[in-house]
């Protein structure tokens, strides 16, 4: 009996011994996991319960300078997927549905993967409704997998502005590297034109909500009665200069051409309408581009992409002689009553220049050179002016500079001087024959449309100088505030005598018989301009025209330029008048109807200048 209970008494001990141990293991790992490893395991449980949403910002929008909406944003669908959640076996069939190869779709899983496992990437922009509709009814099917409602452009006016406003693009893993804290992979970024230059402005801020979801992905409820919530802040909006219907005529002007139009606002600088033709449908870009668009407008031989305004390069033609007129006045070197015998042609050295009228001007002073566009007068005053001298008031009038209009890329263009050419020839190895092409604005003098159009608003204001812009204001939705944009001021200073003549004798150019822009008048208005024609050695030449009106209190100066067409005062000077004059009915012209300026026929081209 004894030894029975005793067997009894120790199996107990065993047993209570067992349980103890047990329950104390029990409760050391209880105490580690709820304290010890708390914030590993916690932040793990957090994850696998608590979904992170994204709030994409709205971006600004954009208006005209007369309050006209032109660009603002329309819904579209993004595909997002959480790396952590998401199971790889399901790569192909999620490629399918959204219409991926599967190497991209993998290829995008592991950039999102490299960037965050548990906060959502996009991996497809611009997706069908029907998409999101089989997402969403299938969600335990595909975890990881959702979907957010992002803007992308709308554009609400006839002018197409594609080089203007530019467009977005979704950003390259570069741009990703750059600014880590600001973008994810999947957003979209300015790529060009204003969306590009004012992209800090226009993005506004992503915000992030955090809800609470079941096994199945389902919302159960708001993390932390949504306090932890970070609200997303739209863009701010931008106020343009831009007149969109000024901008849509100017556009209809050199619809079938290859060519440039500028025209600013000469008490401002702000610009009222930007042309670079041939250009694009912006609409291309408002999703996702397709990849045959993108390489069509690549691979097209008429660069459509490319901004002429800013980034292409001609010579300027007679346009220039005003620079080195300007030189000859202001230095004393000539006065109006000086005057050069023009017989049609001048002999340097061994060789013969013409001058664009085979019978000559006869005798000419500066005022009347200018307005019949006279070679021969302008290449005798290039000597007596010489290089430096013409150089240095190149530079001056803001040649071989670029302008700082600040909305997209712009050259500088060339302007020669002693050094350059000493560069590009050697020392010693070119001579005063160079000059002679330079003082018509040929040979190496290279100008962008932008450095002409700042050249006819200094012209238009005897020298006072506003930096060219295309945006006035910022209406910040931060602050609730509008900023007006701070741009440089200054002055070109010449003498008001030297003013007076250059401006009389473009107004000559334009309003009086022998005039080479009789093509830009504007009835009721008076008008001043310069023509001017590039010679082209791969065909036709280049035609040109600068000009600003009234001429006495200035509202709009312009710069066109066309290419491979012929003579500036046949074909681009009708062109700036056209575009002055529908500037101006909206201005101070309002009641007078339209007129449209026929392009002159051939009996009233003897100003003509080659």
């Amino acid at each position: 009996m004894s030894n029975g209970h005793f067997g009894s008494e120790s199996r107990k001990r065993i047993f209570i011994t067992v349980i103890v141990v047990v329950l104390l293991v029990l409760i050391g790992r209880l105490y580690q996991l709820q304290l010890v490893y708390q914030d590993e395991w916690g932040k793990k449980s957090r994850e696998n319960s608590v979904r992170t949403v994204l709030q994409e910002p709205v971006r600004g929008l954009m208006y005209d300078r007369r309050g006209r909406l032109i660009v603002d944003n329309r819904p579209s669908y993004a595909v997002t997927l959480t790396p952590n959640e998401f199971r790889s076996d399901m790569i192909a069939e999620l490629a399918f549905i959204l219409d991926l190869d599967e190497e991209v779709l993998s290829n995008r899983i592991q950039r999102a993967r490299r960037w965050s496992r548990f906060v959502p990437s996009k991996i497809k922009r611009d997706v069908d409704y029907d998409v999101i509709v089989h997402l969403e009814e299938f969600r335990e099917r595909y975890p990881g997998v959702d979907y957010v409602v992002e803007a992308k452009r709308h554009y609400n006016s006839r002018a197409r502005m594609s080089h203007i406003l530019g467009y977005t693009k979704e950003i390259s893993d570069r741009q990703l590297a750059r600014q880590p804290d600001i973008y994810r992979p999947g957003d979209v970024i300015g790529s060009s034109g204003i969306e590009a230059a004012y992209e800090n402005v226009l993005r506004g801020e992503r915000g992030y909500n955090y809800i609470v979801v079941n096994a199945r992905g389902q919302f159960v409820a708001d993390y932390s009665d949504g306090q932890k919530n970070v609200p997303s802040r739209e863009g701010s909006d931008l106020f343009l200069t831009i007149d969109a219907e000024l901008q849509a005529y100017a556009e209809e002007l050199l619809e079938d051409r290859s060519g440039s139009i500028v025209a600013i606002d000469p008490e401002t600088g702000g610009i009222l309408a930007l042309v670079s033709k041939p250009d694009y449908d912006l609409s291309y870009f408002s999703g996702v581009t397709p990849p045959d668009v993108w390489q069509q407008l690549n691979a097209d031989t008429t660069q459509p992409l490319f901004n002429r305004a800013a980034s292409s390069i001609y010579p300027p033609g007679s346009t220039y002689k005003l620079v080195l007129a300007a030189a000859a006045l202001e230095d004393g070197i000539i006065n109006e009553r000086w005057t050069a015998s023009c017989p049609g042609w001048y002999r340097f050295g061994n060789r013969v220049f013409r001058c664009h009228r085979a019978e000559g001007h006869g005798s000419v002073n500066v005022v009347e050179a200018i307005q019949k566009s006279c070679n021969v007068f302008f290449y005798q005053l290039m000597l007596k002016v010489g290089f430096d001298r013409w150089s240095n008031y190149g530079r001056l009038f803001g040649f071989g500079q670029r302008t700082g209009v600040g909305s997209f890329e712009e050259t500088g263009g060339i302007l020669p001087t002693t050094d350059y050419y000493n560069r590009i020839y050697g020392v010693g190895q070119w001579t005063r024959g160079n000059l002679i092409s330079l003082a018509i604005g040929q040979g190496e003098l290279s100008v962008t449309p932008m450095q002409m159009a700042v050249y006819a608003m200094l012209l238009a204001n005897e020298g006072n100088y506003h930096q060219p812009h295309m945006v006035s204001h910022i209406y910040d939705f931060k602050s609730r505030n509008i900023f007006e944009l701070p741009y440089e001021t200054n002055q070109v200073q010449l003498s008001k005598s030297t003013w007076d003549i250059l401006r009389r004798s473009m107004n000559l150019v334009v309003d009086y018989d022998g005039g080479t822009g009789r093509g830009a008048q504007v009835r009721g208005v008076s008008s001043a301009g310069k023509t001017g024609t590039s010679q082209n050695p791969h065909g036709e030449n280049h035609a040109w025209y600068i000009g600003f009106a009234p001429y006495d209190n200035p509202k709009i100066a312009v710069a066109v330029v066309i290419e491979n067409i012929g003579g500036g005062g046949r074909y681009a000077a009708p062109v700036a008048g056209r575009l002055i004059e529908r500037y101006l009915q909206g201005t101070i012209v309002r009641d007078r109807p339209h007129r449209t300026v026929p392009v002159i026929d051939d009996s009233q081209t003897e100003g003509d200048e080659e």
